[in-house]
């Protein structure tokens, strides 16, 4: 009797293991791919450029999975080991909240949530199970934490005084990659504007308005109304631009977008993507939207995945950037890989100098790719960190 009681719970802890120990691994190696295809060829100049730039990414997914940012697993797209190898100085990392099942980028709703059986099965805390916010605040927490033990090479960016920190510190023989943190669709405020000071507290300091699915602050590009800010947005976006909170159009309905430059203060990003002049995906930027961002002062962040540049080549790439270059100028345009964002890429963050060498074959000059790969995300960057407060008024033009 004994025998067949025990039989059952065996077979129910082999499953336990199972679940907990191997699912999320499998899940996350099977969605975060390098296709495998054959890079460009790098040259030596490009190799020499690549290592003088201050390189900047302005989002991944990483801190989604349950993967040690200071470890060298083979998982995914980046890892601090792989950033050094990219010299990537400041990394963008997002907190993804709430998905979709079944997602895609024509429309979704907001009833199901691929998320939280995630979160169930990578054994996060138990207050992220049923709550948006404290996910957010889980992803802070494991930056935080990786930051702690990765002995000066990981440096959290909260402030432009942060900011300049750390690129003084990248002049030295050991530097420190930065880190930052951004919110992929505000529905992890639950509805309720104070807990964006919670967010902020927590050293979020970029967000998005929507992500897969309409919220109650504004429609997405993949929901099902697609439409533009709710008062309620309205109202949160103000208070990102008071606090110093960078604005992301990225994922936003056309209307949605449309409002956001209207009524922007301070410069926007657009922090991955792509352009529809080179690929027709409803998730890109139109030429009318493209110029809006400019018009603020902000960026654009290209993607390296087939949603973004219809294709994983590095020219590809290179071929949107260009066309936002030749519409607006090359201050527009910044890096937004998408990395560990459940995309298949060519190449990892390990690999960046693909897109140097790209950028160097469609003719960008080494000061506009200085200027891509992270000199206007950091200008942006920069300026958007400090509450609007604090800002020095622009002195009047004498008559």
């Amino acid at each position: 009797m004994r025998k067949r009681v025990w039989i059952p719970l065996v077979v129910m802890a082999v499953a336990a293991i199972g679940f907990f120990g191997v699912a999320p691994g499998y899940l996350e190696a099977s969605m975060n791919k390098v296709d495998g295809k054959p890079p460009i060829p790098v040259s030596a100049e490009a190799k020499a450029l690549h290592a003088t730039l201050q390189i900047v990414d302005l989002h991944s997914d990483t801190l989604m999975w349950k993967r040690d940012l200071l470890g060298t697993t083979p998982r995914g797209h980046e890892d601090l080991a792989r950033l050094q190898a990219g010299n990537v100085a400041l990394q963008v990392f997002s907190s993804v909240t709430k998905t979709p099942r079944g997602q895609n980028y024509d429309g979704n709703s907001d009833a199901t949530d691929n998320i939280t059986p995630l979160v169930i099965a990578q054994l996060q805390p138990v207050r992220t199970w049923g709550s948006l916010l404290q996910r957010s605040l889980w992803h802070a927490t494991k930056l935080d934490r990786a930051v702690a033990g990765s002995h000066g090479g990981l440096a959290k960016v909260t402030d432009d005084a942060s900011l300049d920190a750390l690129l003084a510190a990248r002049t030295g023989k050991s530097a420190p990659v930065g880190a930052m943190l951004s919110i992929e669709g505000l529905q992890d405020l639950e509805g309720k504007a104070e807990n964006l000071d919670k967010l902020y507290a927590a050293g979020f300091r970029m967000a998005s308005m929507a992500h897969f699915f309409d919220n109650q602050l504004a429609g997405s590009m993949h929901g099902i109304r697609k439409g533009g800010l709710t008062p309620l947005g309205r109202q949160v976006m103000a208070k990102m631009e008071d606090k110093g909170m960078i604005v992301d159009i990225a994922h936003c309905s056309h209307a949605c977008v449309a409002d956001i430059l209207a009524a922007a203060r301070r410069p926007v990003v657009s922090s991955h993507g792509g352009v529809q002049a080179t690929c027709k995906v409803n998730r890109n930027l139109t030429d009318d939207e493209i110029r809006g961002v400019a018009r603020t002062g902000g960026v654009i962040g290209i993607g390296y995945w087939e949603g973004a540049v219809c294709d994983t080549d590095p020219r590809a790439v290179a071929k949107a950037m260009k066309h936002v270059k030749d519409l607006v100028g090359v201050q527009t345009i910044a890096l937004g890989s998408d990395y560990d964002g459940a995309t298949t890429v060519r190449f990892d963050t390990s690999q960046l100098v693909q897109v140097t060498q790209a950028l160097m074959d469609a003719g960008f000059t080494p000061d506009e790719i200085r200027a891509v790969m992270g000199g206007n995300a950091l200008r942006v960057i920069g300026a958007g960190l400090v509450p609007l407060s604090q800002l020095k008024p622009v002195a009047a033009a004498a008559p």
